[in-house]
């Protein structure tokens, strides 16, 4: 069926033809075997829509959604942050309250839950006013270490109120890092403690660092795992995310590429021999994206609409839209280069500010879109005033902003100094936007580079962190995009077409639950 090029935000219903031919009444209708069912208890501080301030946020969103589909009985716990919007507090229904002892001296804290469901997850949020009635779920470590002491022990308290004994539990980043602890002291002589416990690490940069004293506290944990082997770390402080590392069963990052690298000095955040010690429990896993959510063919965000066989013709109108909407040049001979990120050091961002200059030669457009170190803002605010109608800094996160980016620009930038996984360069390549990447973390794993010898590969890279790498990366991409553009276009199909989706990753994991929880 042939597709119409120019829909303008006009949505056309898709008619389903169904089968009306009669069915025999001796065909049997034969159910596909998905394995054997496992209950996981996910156990995080963001998931989208709720709240999401990351791709931690997405993350604790897709996965759960995917292994519901593979036969797995899962719930996603979560705080009851204020700033979830209304429309989903309203229907979240009440399941219990009870108090909870929660410091080294015993104090009680409320513990209510509220749930949600939808897409075949239950989501219950832990509902405490005095922890959660913040605008923000993160504010600063004062306030955020006795938060997360309190949630990762209220979300097993809630589990054993429930009666809801999962085989696994999931937890992710520092926020969550107490659970395991938990899990075996606390909790070890109730159902929930019979739980194996994964640890997903979505960025080492975060670790849970303060105060012993105070962490000891509010944890109320015993004495006994506050040893420079477990919690410790520069003798007065404990880390909280490194004692998960020493208590769960088995560690996960979001990419191969960054559980190595994690064990190096480089990288290693301070943990790096820690995390070489326990190296025999540490699995990469890629992240995927939620191709219902990021899909060009039915975003109604998009002027048009395309898929892989429509995208050389549909991005054209997409990219005169975005060029129109953020006041550059229309021209559909320009190359357009998007960068959607926070504006921090990790992203590469002094790399960027080093090439711009060099890469503003008049057949190039630049669209910057993101919030973050005031240094870099104002940076690309100049360079809007010095390219005007080449150069649009815009200093913020819209999200309907992103889809336009996505679609209409021909490449984007992720030239970050490290990367766990990146979400960035997957939505790049379902939109069609061939990704510039450094080699790092996800980023490797995910993007192949192109060569020019046999026309493959899906993007453009460079591996050591350096300014001219950069440049000379953009350049390579500039030179097919001019003169090469059916290799250009080969290489657009070819991402769109390339499988970003959670589906893949979310059978390692279930692969994994199944070896934790082996049963006869």
């Amino acid at each position: 069926m042939s597709r119409k090029k120019n829909r303008k935000k006009n949505f056309i219903k898709q008619i389903a033809v169904v089968d009306k031919t009669p069915v025999k009444q001796e065909e049997q209708i034969v159910q596909m075997d998905l394995g054997p069912r496992r209950s996981v208890a996910f156990i995080g501080s963001e998931c989208y829509p709720f709240v999401k301030t990351g791709g931690l946020g997405d993350v604790m969103s897709a996965l759960p959604k995917t292994l519901a589909k593979l036969n797995l009985d899962v719930k996603v716990i979560l705080p009851r942050y204020k700033c979830i919007p209304q429309k989903f507090q309203e229907k979240m229904e009440y399941r219990g309250s009870f108090y909870m002892d929660l410091c080294s001296d015993g104090k009680q804290y409320y513990v209510g839950i509220m749930e949600y469901q939808k897409d075949g997850v239950v989501y219950d949020f832990i509902d405490n006013d005095e922890f959660f009635s913040w605008g923000n779920p993160y504010t600063n470590l004062i306030d955020d270490i006795p938060k997360f002491c309190y949630f990762a022990k209220a979300s097993l308290a809630a589990l054993n109120y429930l009666d809801w004994t999962p085989d696994i539990v999931h937890c992710h980043d520092w926020q969550a890092a107490l659970v395991p602890l938990y899990l075996r002291t606390c909790f070890q002589n109730t159902n929930v403690g019979r739980a194996s416990a994964v640890l997903t690490i979505h960025n080492l940069r975060f670790q849970g660092i303060y105060d012993r004293k105070m962490i000891q506290y509010w944890s109320g944990l015993p004495d006994y795992v506050f040893n420079k082997d477990c919690m410790i770390q520069n003798w007065l402080d404990a880390n909280m995310l490194k004692g998960g590392i020493a208590y769960c069963n088995k560690i996960t990052t979001v990419s191969n590429t960054y559980a190595g690298e994690i064990q190096t000095e480089e990288y290693g955040e301070g943990l790096a021999e820690h995390l070489r010690y326990h190296n025999n429990k540490i699995r990469g896993i890629v992240n995927g994206i939620d191709t219902d959510n990021w899909n060009p063919a039915t975003d109604k965000l998009l002027t048009a609409n395309y898929d892989a066989e429509s995208a050389v013709e549909n991005k054209k109108i997409n990219k005169k839209a975005l060029q129109e909407s953020l006041g550059l040049e229309v021209d559909d001979h320009k190359m357009v280069i998007g960068l959607i990120s926070r504006l921090t050091n990790q992203k590469g961002l002094d790399l960027v500010n080093a090439v711009i200059p060099g890469i503003m030669d008049g057949n190039t457009q630049v669209v910057v879109l993101g919030t973050g170190d005031a240094w870099y803002e104002n940076t690309f605010r100049y360079y809007e005033y010095k390219y005007k109608g080449s150069f649009c800094a815009y200093i913020d996160y819209n999200e309907n902003v992103a889809h336009g980016i996505y679609s209409g620009c021909d490449t984007i930038l992720v030239p970050s100094r490290f990367e766990p996984c990146g979400l960035t360069q997957l939505i790049a390549m379902r939109y069609g936007a061939i990704p510039i990447v450094r080699e790092t973390g996800g980023l490797k794993d995910t993007v192949s580079p192109y060569n020019m010898y046999d026309n493959t590969g899906n993007g453009f890279t460079f591996d050591r962190y350096e300014s001219g790498l950069l440049y000379d990366a953009i350049n390579r991409a500039k030179t097919l995009y001019f003169e090469s553009r059916k290799y250009w276009d080969d290489m657009v199909i070819r991402d769109m077409n390339k499988d970003v989706s959670w589906e893949k990753s979310a059978k390692q994991y279930k692969d994994l639950y199944v070896e934790l929880t082996p049963r006869n």
